[in-house]
């Protein structure tokens, strides 16, 4: 299922976006409260920025009307001016994710794996096999990732995986690693892709 979110200073507009791309794809939902695989900016260029900072790799499709100022489009970010045709708007989401899913830049290596979010995906280079991960467990090894070889620690990986959540502790973090662990690694207690040091963790690379 592919889950758009829609952001609009325009509540009847969005709704009836929201309404018209779930009835006509039945792929496609537009839930708010699960983490989106598109996103729609509707005429509010200004938040462009702190979107591609806030949903890395997640496509993005700017909604614009005439006169309004261009952006620069790349494989992750699309303008499309309005009106527009429903099937067209579609077929071009669709387009853009498999894009995505079948080039290099939605693929991430480390340590003999890559990584595929869009799929929720690991998959070991060397003998092909694949394991089905949550979007939370691919969110943190994206985090893992983006750090670069560096130990981060539990408080920071609590902020940038699960934000401010009251409900979330260092302990939550501790059950999520063991259970990734358990997915990903040979032996749990020698773990080779995603190590404990200093109180922290870090992804091998």
């Amino acid at each position: 299922m592919i889950n758009v979110l829609i952001i609009s200073q325009n509540e009847a507009f969005k709704d009836d976006l929201s309404a018209q791309i779930s009835s006509a794809a039945e792929n496609y939902t537009c839930d708010e409260s699960l983490k989106p695989d598109i996103v729609v900016l509707d005429e509010n260029i200004s938040l462009l920025d702190e979107l591609k900072q806030n949903f890395e790799r997640t496509p993005i499709f700017v909604l614009s009307k005439k006169g309004d100022k261009k952006i620069e489009e790349t494989p992750f970010i699309k303008c499309i001016q309005k009106p527009f045709s429903l099937a067209v708007f579609l077929n071009l989401m669709q387009s853009v994710l498999n894009f995505i899913l079948t080039s290099s830049a939605a693929v991430l290596s480390f340590n003999g794996y890559e990584l595929s979010p869009l799929e929720k995906e690991l998959k070991n280079i060397k003998t092909g096999e694949k394991v089905k991960l949550t979007e939370r467990e691919v969110s943190m090894i994206l985090y893992l990732h983006k750090m670069k070889g560096q130990t981060t620690s539990k408080t920071e990986f609590l902020q940038e995986v699960w934000g401010y959540n009251p409900d979330a502790s260092t302990h939550t973090i501790e059950t999520h690693v063991y259970r990734l662990r358990q997915k990903i690694e040979k032996d749990q207690n020698w773990p080779e892709l995603i190590s404990t040091e200093n109180g922290g963790y870090k992804l091998n690379f």
